[in-house]
């Protein structure tokens, strides 16, 4: 499996919300790239971005962030949050970074993610699937829709989409582990999909179990650490190592 740890950008810092709730909110950088070149220290060879006030409000703050994060050699970095059009995802990716990642307007238009699939290829665009109760969320996990993240996943898979980024809200910082279940239930659903395991890992053990599953489904491709690495609870170079 790929580990990608995770670095969350809130006004030019680094930052971890409690299950997306903007004011519970942890500052662990006033400077990005600093965990950054601390991850890639550490083994790590891809990144997990996130531009928190692009999911809020559709309008980022951290673009000076993001070319930090972009300065340290050896990382591929995917980027996600408020990317909503076809304008805005072709700036991101002349920034340089690997893929780009879409979440809100996904789920609202699916035909529109296809037709970034064709544009872009399907190697540059990933779908981030936000789901509580496996129910799909959007805006920043701030509305939830009544659309399933199992059929969104394979309406999108139909159509091309070949990344995706399956998080479970309700175990997203929260330090209780990953819900094992959902992220097996993706897998199964989408085949023809690369599924990244987002939400709830907070020890080495529940790494082992998702990469355990993995080797069950081989289209589990990664996990991403978030809140775990920054807490102390799981270490990279642990894990890097194995």
């Amino acid at each position: 499996m790929t580990i990608y740890p995770a670095i969350d950008l809130r006004n030019g810092r680094c930052v971890r919300l409690f299950q997306g709730k903007a004011d519970q909110e942890t500052i662990y950088f006033e400077d990005p790239s600093e965990p950054a070149r601390k991850w890639r220290e550490q083994g790590a060879d891809h990144l997990h971005a996130v531009d928190l006030d692009g999911a809020f409000s559709g309008s980022s703050a951290n673009l000076d962030a993001v070319r930090s994060i972009l300065e340290v050699d050896g990382l591929k970095v995917q980027l996600g949050g408020g990317m909503r059009d076809e304008d805005s995802i072709e700036r991101a990716l002349a920034l340089g970074l690997d893929r780009v990642i879409i979440g809100t307007r996904a789920c609202a238009d699916p035909e529109w993610t296809g037709s970034l699939i064709k544009r872009f290829g399907g190697e540059r665009i990933v779908v981030g699937i936000d789901a509580r109760d496996g129910l799909v969320t959007t805006k920043g996990w701030v509305e939830t829709t009544a659309i399933t993240a199992l059929d969104l996943a394979a309406r999108l898979m139909d159509l091309g989409v070949r990344w995706i980024i399956h998080t479970d809200v309700a175990t997203d910082g929260a330090m209780k582990g990953p819900n094992l279940q959902a992220q097996r239930e993706m897998a199964e659903r989408v085949p023809s999909c690369q599924v990244i395991a987002s939400g709830g890992v907070t020890t080495e053990e529940d790494v082992g179990y998702l990469d355990r599953l993995s080797q069950e489904l081989p289209n589990l491709e990664g996990v991403i650490i978030g809140k775990a690495l920054y807490e102390g609870t799981v270490s990279l170079a642990n894990l890097m190592s194995r």
